[in-house]
Parts: structure tokens; C-alpha cells; sequence
């Protein structure tokens, strides 16, 4: 039961979306530890990690 959990979430980490994501926030601490960071790219990471995360609660609402 456990292994089907761990392939499901292995699955969706490989969506566009999540790849997306997860880039974005590698650049991020790259770019703020090099302290180079802009309010204009904080304004996209900001928008783009809000919809992130608002699309996954409402799939969560869905499924319920």
C-alpha cells in the first residue's frame, strides 16, 4: 500500500508543473544567496508558488 503512495508521488514531481516549481525554486535560493535578487522576480515567484499550491488544495477539495 505504501509503494503505490511513493510511485504516485514520484509521478506527479515528473509533471511540468512540479518541474516548473521546483526549478523555480532552485533559482530562487541561488539567486537570493548571491544576493542578487530582484522585487520583480520575487513578484513571479510569489505568483507562480501561489497558484502552485492554491491548484493543488482545490484538487484536494475535489477529491473529498
Amino acid at each position: 500500500m505504501m509503494m503505490k503512495t511513493v510511485k504516485d508521488a514520484l509521478v506527479n514531481l515528473l509533471k511540468v508543473k512540479s518541474i516548473v516549481t521546483i526549478l523555480l525554486t532552485l533559482a530562487y535560493i541561488y539567486i537570493t544567496i548571491a544576493q542578487i535578487l530582484t522585487s520583480e522576480f520575487q513578484t513571479i515567484y510569489t505568483m507562480v508558488m501561489g497558484f502552485y499550491f492554491g491548484t493543488q488544495y482545490q484538487k484536494g477539495i475535489e477529491n473529498k
